[in-house]
């Protein structure tokens, strides 16, 4: 293996020596095995077709109860981190390294020392009403836990830089602390210690004025008593406040990474990438993930050598989730510069039981569905997260919480992972390491390839996630949430984000809260001028100057699809119709349903569903004297009113549809289309499920992702605008499978025109395929002619393998 003496981010790909790399890696923690398994659990990841191993490295381990750090041994086998370090570069293993301070992974205080508590008690957030925080996090820039971290970092990060890859050792990314702010988010407790609540009123005072601040607040900043009762316990109806203190908690997080790094880079690290990690699963669902998004993104985004990783427990890969994984990216790299790659710090692995109860089972080839997803949609850096399992030693220091143990999992720690405590490989391994393997067969091409799109992109509104604070006692803050948690994103019951996806479309995501029509005027492959549809979910609440950006993309020609409520109201609760009034309609009573009460809408005109459908929730629309050619497409059954309307104002054109109808996809599709909207590829399968999306590289060649992640076994033509794709060829996909197929991959002797099997590598000059099965062929154009016995049509400089 060539030595790598570089990594870097640019043209959103992971460049190492220079050159585009797709990297799989492996977590294993080091910490949570004897030193003499090391080396097997090394050697299975190599095995699995790694090339990079990440691990956390904690500082409540490598801290002894007096202070001192040993990162080396000389206390314990558990703290030789550079032994761990050594034997992953004889193996010619990349490191992940993430130092913390915060580095979870059920460790007892998220991996903080217990000293640091014991010292800095100032440091533990006080929540509404004065009340204690009920995590373990802490104020992210109290000057003692900051003290601390430096301390900490002053003793690590030199042993990182020793090791960078510039520098001839294994170390090429480092993470910076971990999941920041998710433990307020998750307890609703936003950090309101006394110092962080002085340098609220300063940031607020900056950003309004004190007069300002008065008039949103009903609170003088300078009045530091009234401002901290006034904060910790806001009045009713504080709106902005809640806004406020989120976005405030934005910034907060920004100095508080940006210190990270510059005390990393004071050490010497500066060679290397540094990564954010995204919190934000939950229940299988990705509901939630933006909100991590929506908290971090001033962190990382423009900066350079900084990019965010994902973090994501989803379970099985199912028609139910499949559009949460796909929206997750979009919306991450939406906030991503032209530089930033998407990768992914946690990346699911093994077979979730993860309480050890038999509880929950999630298919291995649940991992070999999302790495295929992840993957088409140029994911550069993918770590299984947990790849090995191990046990957990006890602490040095005692102190009497049932186990005195490093985490609270018990002794042993990660019985789901591929490779379990004692060493054994589970059914997820065989799957880890063949979907490694296939889809490294075509790394050479994925990673300095872009996905393409169709003609749209969804809207993604960061400050409709600024819902992780709520006053238990502030109903109109929590009705204002529900709502938003009811239609952002992917719409009301998810329906609009899975029916474009299932419905055959390849789409990316817009942040409407920058500059629009940047984004829309430059395609994010670097392609020419798009001017894609925007398709937008909101409920009533939406900021005005996103609705004038919104309105005037519209009144100069552009085209919406809004789906749920007409906004009429800004973040802070006052009135704002931009939106409406541009478009000339306005949002009338909303009629929702319950066990008594089923709404229904009737779909009507050029649409191609006219049955009367049951939904959730539906808005009455009325049309403006203004509005331009406008036609109602849907109304409520019991009353007639217009619940769907296509307007035309300005030069625009947009469809407003304000119900949760159903994931009807040839509906959908017909919406699309009326926008001049249609999937770049088509297919005739019968069943839903079938996800199609491709990459393309500046050269022209393809690579076709097709994903089964339905129940039923399909056998289906692909088309796109010229016809069918393989000269006509079934592409047989056996139920949750995936197939990543070549277009116009050339080689040294010619073309390869098209394949339905995978490629396999390359070797010898020649390209290698993977047999599937039923339906194998391909046509090649070259010279040098070789037949594949079982495709005697199709010939050429092309090896087939089992």
């Amino acid at each position: 293996m060539t030595a790598v003496e570089s990594v870097r981010l640019s043209r959103r790909r992971l460049l190492v020596n220079g050159r585009p790399e797709l990297v799989f890696a492996g977590e294993v923690h080091y910490f949570r095995l004897h030193r003499r398994d090391w080396a097997d659990r090394l050697d299975r990841l190599v095995e699995a077709g790694c090339t990079a191993v990440a691990s956390y490295m904690p500082w409540l381990v490598h801290e002894r109860p007096d202070g001192e750090i040993d990162l080396r041994g000389n206390t314990s086998e558990y703290r030789d981190l550079v032994g761990f370090l050594d034997l992953a570069a004889e193996r010619d293993l990349l490191v992940i390294a993430r130092p913390g301070p915060f580095v979870m992974a059920e460790l007892k205080n998220e991996g903080i020392p217990y000293r640091v508590y014991r010292e800095h008690p100032e440091i533990l957030p006080v929540g509404w009403d004065g009340r204690p925080g009920t995590t373990r996090t802490v104020d992210y820039l109290a000057d003692g836990f900051l003290t601390e971290v430096d301390r900490w970092y002053a003793q690590i990060m030199p042993v990182l830089a020793e090791r960078q890859v510039s520098r001839g050792g294994p170390v090429a990314a480092v993470q910076l602390d971990n999941e920041i702010g998710m433990l307020s988010w998750v307890s609703n407790t936003p950090e309101l210690t006394d110092q962080m609540l002085s340098d609220f009123a300063v940031w607020s005072v900056k950003r309004w004025g004190s007069d300002g601040v008065q008039a949103r607040h009903g609170l003088d900043p300078d009045d530091v008593p009234a401002w901290r009762h006034g904060v910790r316990s806001p009045a009713p109806g504080s709106l902005a406040l809640h806004h406020d203190l989120s976005e405030y908690h934005r910034d907060r997080y920004d100095r508080y990474v940006t210190h990270l790094r510059a005390n990393a880079e004071s050490h010497g690290l500066t060679d290397v990438p540094f990564l954010i990690n995204i919190h934000g699963t939950g229940g299988g669902r990705g509901r939630t993930y933006p909100i991590g998004i929506s908290q971090l993104y001033p962190s990382y985004r423009g900066k350079p050598q900084l990019t965010s990783g994902s973090d994501h427990y989803l379970g099985d890969l199912t028609v139910e989730n499949v559009a949460d994984l796909y929206v997750m990216n979009a919306f991450m790299a939406a906030v991503h510069d032209e530089d930033q790659p998407l990768t992914s710090l946690e990346f699911e692995a093994g077979l979730g039981d993860y309480g050890e109860d038999l509880s929950r089972q999630v298919p291995p080839e649940a991992l070999a569905l999302k790495t295929r997803l992840c993957v088409a949609q140029a994911n550069r850096l993918v770590n299984y997260y947990l790849f090995a399992g191990g046990h957990n030693p006890p602490l040095e220091e005692k102190v009497g919480d049932g186990n005195d143990r490093i985490a609270f999992t018990g002794e042993r720690h990660g019985f789901t992972a591929p490779i379990g405590p004692e060493g054994a490989p589970n059914a997820s391994y065989p799957v880890l390491r063949d979907t490694v393997t296939a889809v490294s067969g075509a790394g050479h091409l994925l990673a300095d390839m872009d996905e393409e799109y169709d003609d749209l992109a969804l809207a993604f509104v960061p400050d409709h996630y600024l819902t992780e604070y709520a006053h238990p006692g502030d109903d109109a803050r929590g009705a204002v949430v529900a709502e938003l948690e009811q239609f952002r994103g992917m719409g009301s019951r998810d329906v609009v984000a899975r029916a474009m996806l299932l419905g055959g479309f390849s789409f990316p995501a817009v942040d409407v809260q920058s500059d629009l029509q940047a984004d829309l005027d430059t395609d994010p492959a670097g392609g020419a001028a798009a001017g894609r549809a925007i398709v937008l979910t909101s409920a009533s609440t939406l900021a005005a100057p996103v609705q004038q950006r919104l309105a005037d993309f519209v009144l100069a020609g552009g085209r919406l699809l809004l789906a749920g409520m007409v906004p009429t109201r800004d973040t802070d609760g006052s009135a704002c119709t931009i939106l409406g009034d541009a478009l000339g309609v306005r949002g009338g009573a909303t009629v929702a349903g319950n066990e008594r009460v089923f709404p229904s809408v009737r779909a009507e005109g050029w649409t191609t569903a006219h049955a009367e459908v049951r939904v959730g929730v539906l808005q009455h629309l009325e049309l403006g004297e203004d509005a331009q050619d406008a036609e109602v497409f849907a109304r409520e059954t019991a009353t007639g009113n217009a619940v769907a309307v296509e307007v035309h104002p300005g030069r625009g054109h947009a469809l407003v549809l304000a119900c949760d109808y159903i994931c009807d996809l040839d509906f959908w599709r017909a919406l699309l289309a009326r926008l001049g909207v249609r999937p770049r590829y088509t297919h005739d399968a019968t069943a839903p499920g079938i996800v199609v999306t491709s990459t393309v590289d500046g050269d022209g060649q393809r690579l076709l992702h097709l994903i089964n992640v339905g129940p039923v076994d399909q056998s289906f033509v692909v088309s796109d605008g010229t016809g069918p794709l393989f000269d006509g060829a079934r592409v047989h996909l056996p139920a949750r499978s995936g197939r990543i197929l070549p277009l116009n991959v050339r080689t040294e002797d010619g073309v390869l025109a098209w394949s339905t099997c995978e490629l396999a590598g390359v070797g010898d000059g020649a390209l290698l395929l993977r047999r599937n099965g039923a339906g194998d062929a391909f046509r090649f154009q070259g010279r040098d002619p070789r037949t594949w016995p079982d495709a005697p049509d199709a010939a050429g400089q092309v090896v087939a393998v089992e």
